[in-house]
This record gives structure tokens, C-alpha cells and sequence, in this order.
């Protein structure tokens, strides 16, 4: 409809121009008809026709001016009418941001003249979505979604807002360079999602992830922007979420060495490169109770490489279902000939969002010949265990084989005392942030006694981490823990050399 009243304004201004014009040229017309009438009879003229025609001319001069300026001011109102028009048609219909192909075309024409009007780009993850999903409901997700978008629209006005896929969004904004205003910003967005807020009928706080980077300063192109906002993200979501980081050139020599892990770690998982080392776990009495599997790798060039290096990066791909089977096989290979019964694996929650994870688990352990009760799978806070959610059904698989479950460097997290009511498990390790300062700090050994007192009347073991002196061993007894782990009592070692007697005393002890 809009396109129509603008076409019939132009085609108007047009009508009314060529009359104008129609009218002014008449008027020249009779002025010359005049004066050649009057030379043939030889009558004077000048003081009739001169004046006409000349009056005629700047008529006619100043109706094709008029003219051509309304003929633009019309071309630019129905342009932005059918920008107006094409761009309701291009919204996303929960959020109101645009959808994903316009976003991008608005993007590339916005970067191909950034020398003239630099553009920053923002790109945006909401954090902790599906636990959102999962603990609340899709509706709560959904409200959640909007809420960022409204807080984009009311902290950034003029900007250009996407959404790219389910939780990812972007920005643009014009005539905006500097990287440290842009952090600071997206700082003011990350307080303002972090303010409690109704969200399915209870004060809900959000957080988000952004990466930045900026044209023409980072980028000539719409696709390298993107690429290089996007490398920013994936270091703030690594760096604990709810971060804000810019493109810095120091990022692409990060992306390097994480392409290069990722391409030895595949090689070395496929040539059966890795190693298992196991470090025992001790109980009250001194006797090993279990060994904990502990994956090693030592790289042909590199030397050895920690897992704190190469762990999260399989997490990122498709790595890290085949690293947790080569250890799985391993370790089921590896158990007629350990010191104790019992085994535990670390899983990752990256694992644990497989749906068949737990039937796989199975199938390994049967193919073995080998029963659930020998194996202890130990989890973090961080896997999400909400209600009908992927991970807490993997779980409850497992313990129906007889598997126990352990949360590993408990109180680290942020989700202790939910994991406690809301799922069943049967072995709590508590962070050796606590154990290292047991004897000195006596917050850390009211912790550590209160986990202590919960757990026994829950019947679940508490296991200490990172014991490393006799003081602190003893305080962990006095205090209620059942288990111990740590340098004190035993290093992790292969398994030739963590073969032994299953009654082996703690001589620290």
C-alpha cells in the first residue's frame, strides 16, 4: 500500500512538472511567434518579446529545478518506505530482531563503506539458555530472548540487531571504532541482564557473551568481520562466559595452536597415542578404596601436554566422544590388573549431552565382560541436571547399571546445593581449593564440616582432593571425609607402576 501512494506521488510531482514545463514553453513559443510576426512587417518588438521569452526561460528554468528536487524527495521517501516495508517483513516474529539473510545484507553493505563510516560489530550468546529451557520451561527461554533484544534496543539506539540462530544475535552500529567504548557497552548490556527480573513468575538473572571486532580496523569484508568477532566470543565463553572480549591479533596465533591441538589429539586418538595414569583413592582405615583413571599425553615434539590444555578444546568438537571412548576402552582393558575393584572416569558434560552416551557406556563395559559396580563416573557442577534434561537421564542410566556417581570439585561451582536436592549421587569430592587451606583458614574447615554432615545424612562418601601434608590429612579425618586423594598419599602414575597390593597402608597416615 505504501509502495502504491509513494509511486502515485511521484508520478503526481512528474505530472505536475510537465505541465509547468508545458506551460513556460507556450509562453516561449507565442514570444518567438510574436517577434517574427512583427519582423516580417517590420513592426519593433523588443519591448514586447525580449521580456517575454526571457521571463519564459526562467520559468522554464526554475520548473525543472522545482522539478528535479521533487522528483528526488519523492524517489527517497518511496526508497525508504520500501526499506521500511522489506525490513517488517524480515523480522524475527518472538524476538522483533531481524532474521538472519537481512541481517547479514544490511551488514555487507554497511562494511563495503566503512572507510567513509566505520562499522563495530557485536556478536552475542546468550549463556545457559537450554538450562533455562530445561529448568523452566521453552516460554521462560523465549521471554528470556526478548529481553536481551529489548536490552539491546534501549542501551544501543540506531544500532542494527539480528538474530542469527536459537541464542545467537548481532549488532551493528555505524560510526563507532573504538574498541574501548564498544567493551564498555557491552559491559552496561551484561549489568543490565544481570539484574534480577520477572522471568515465568520469578526474579531471574541473565547473562550473556559478546565478541567484538570492528571494520575497516579488523576487517575489509562482512564474512572476515564476522569470523574475527566470532574468534572473540569463543575466548570468552572458554574464559567462564558472561565476558565481553574485542579482537585482538593475539587471537589468531591462539586459533592456531587450538587447530593444531585439535589435528594431533585426532592423530593421537587414532594411533593410540595417549596414556592412562591412575592415582589412588584412600579410606579412613588406609586401605586403597578405588583408583581414579587420569589421561595423559605425551606429544612426540611437544613433550607432555596437560589436560587443562587439550580437554576443553575436544570439548569444542567432535573430539571429545572419541577421547572419552579411547579412555573408556583403556581403562576396561586395563582394570583385571589394577590394585583396587573399583575405577573411576572423569566424564565431561559435553559427553553427557550425547543422548546414547550412557547406552554406549554400557555396551563398552558388557563388550568387557565387565559389571557397573566397578565403575565410578565422576561429573562437575557444570553439567546442567535439570529435570527431563539429556544429562540427569545419562545419569540415571548409568546408576541403573549399578555405576555410582561422583560430583567432582564440589563447592567450585555455582550449583552445589541444587545437585544435592535435585539429583541422587553417591560420592561428593570436595575442591582441593578447601583442603589447601584447611589448617589456616577456619572458614574453609567449617565448609568442609558442614558438607561433611550433609552428606552423612544422605549416605553419600565424602572424598578430599588434594591432600598434600599430614596436618592437612588429619584435620580431613577429625572433620568427617571417608575418602582421601592427593600427592601425600599417591601421584598419579601408569598403570605399571600403580600396580600393587589392595591393602597398601597410607604411610602419611
Amino acid at each position: 500500500m505504501r509502495t502504491e501512494l509513494s509511486l502515485t506521488n511521484i508520478l503526481a510531482v512528474y505530472r505536475g512538472t510537465a505541465l509547468a514545463a508545458g506551460g513556460a514553453g507556450c509562453l516561449i513559443a507565442v514570444a518567438a511567434v510574436e517577434a517574427l510576426i512583427a519582423r516580417w512587417l517590420g513592426l519593433s518588438h523588443e519591448s514586447v518579446a525580449l521580456p517575454a521569452v526571457a521571463m519564459g526561460g526562467m520559468a522554464l528554468l526554475a520548473v525543472v529545478i522545482w522539478g528535479y528536487f521533487s522528483l528526488r524527495r519523492a524517489l527517497v521517501l518511496a526508497e525508504a518506505q520500501r526499506r521500511e516495508l522489506l525490513a517488517s517483513l524480515n523480522r524475527d516474529a518472538l524476538t522483533g530482531a531481524f532474521n538472519r539473510k537481512y541481517f547479514l545484507d544490511r551488514l555487507r553493505e554497511m562494511v563495503r563503506a566503512a572507510e567513509r563510516m566505520p562499522v563495530a560489530y557485536i556478536q552475542i550468546d546468550m549463556d545457559h539458555l537450554k538450562a533455562i529451557n530445561d529448568g523452566t520451561g521453552h516460554a521462560a527461554g523465549d521471554q528470556a530472548l526478548v529481553r536481551l533484544v529489548r536490552t539491546l534496543e534501549d542501551l544501543v539506539p540506531g544500532a542494527v540487531i539480528g538474530r542469527l540462530g536459537g541464542d545467537e544475535f548481532a549488532l551493528a552500529l555505524a560510526g563507532v571504532s573504538s574498541k574501548a567504548a564498544l567493551k564498555r557497552l557491552g559491559e552496561r548490556v551484561l549489568e543490565a541482564l544481570d539484574r534480577p527480573a520477572p522471568l515465568a513468575g520469578r526474579d531471574t538473572r541473565l547473562s550473556a557473551t559478546m565478541g567484538i571486532a570492528t571494520a575497516p580496523g579488523d576487517a575489509g569484508d562482512a564474512d572476515t568481520l564476522i569470523s574475527k568477532a566470532d574468534l572473540a566470543l569463543y575466548k570468552g565463553k572458554n574464559g567462564g562466559r558472561g565476558r565481553v572480549i574485542a579482537f585482538e591479533r593475539e587471537l589468531l596465533s591462539e586459533e592456531r595452536y587450538q587447530r593444531f591441538i585439535e589435528r594431533e589429539l585426532r592423530a593421537a586418538i587414532l594411533m593410540d597415542e595417549l596414556e592412562i595414569h591412575y592415582q589412588p583413592v584412600f579410606g579412613r582405615d588406609g586401605r586403597k578404596r578405588s583408583v581414579e583413571a587420569l589421561v595423559r599425553w605425551r606429544h612426540s615434539v611437544r613433550g607432555m601436554i596437560s589436560p587443562g590444555a587439550f580437554v576443553p578444546i575436544a570439548e569444542q568438537s567432535d573430539l571429545i566422544a572419541k577421547l572419552g571412548q579411547w579412555v573408556l576402552r583403556r581403562v576396561c582393558a586395563d582394570v583385571s590388573r589394577l590394585p583396587t575393584d573399583v575405577v573411576a572416569i572423569n566424564v565431561s558434560a559435553a559427553e553427557l549431552r550425547h543422548p546414547d552416551y550412557a547406552a554406549r557406556f554400557a555396551e563398552e563395559i558388557a563388550a568387557a565382560g565387565l559389571l557397573g559396580e566397578r565403575f565410578i563416573v565422576e561429573i562437575t557442577e557444570t553439567a546442567p541436571l535439570h529435570k527431563n534434561s539429556v544429562e540427569r537421564t545419562n545419569l540415571e542410566f548409568l546408576r541403573a547399571l549399578g555405576v555410582r556417581i561422583a560430583v567432582d570439585d564440589f563447592g567450585a561451582g555455582h550449583a552445589s546445593l541444587g545437585y544435592l536436592r535435585d539429583l541422587s549421587f553417591d560420592i561428593l569430592k570436595i575442591d582441593r581449593a578447601y583442603v589447601s587451606e584447611i589448617t589456616s583458614r577456619p572458614v574453609d574447615s567449617m565448609i568442609v564440616e558442614s558438607i561433611c554432615k550433609i552428606a552423612q545424612g544422605l549416605g553419600i562418601e565424602v572424598i578430599a582432593e588434594g591432600v598434600e601434608t599430614p596436618e592437612q590429612h588429619a584435620a580431613l579425618v577429625g572433620l568427617g571425609c571417608t575418602g582421601f586423594q592427593g600427592f601425600l598419599l599417591g601421584r598419579p602414575a601408569p598403570l605399571e607402576a600403580a600396580m600393587g597390593p589392595q591393602d597398601a597402608d597410607v604411610k602419611a597416615a
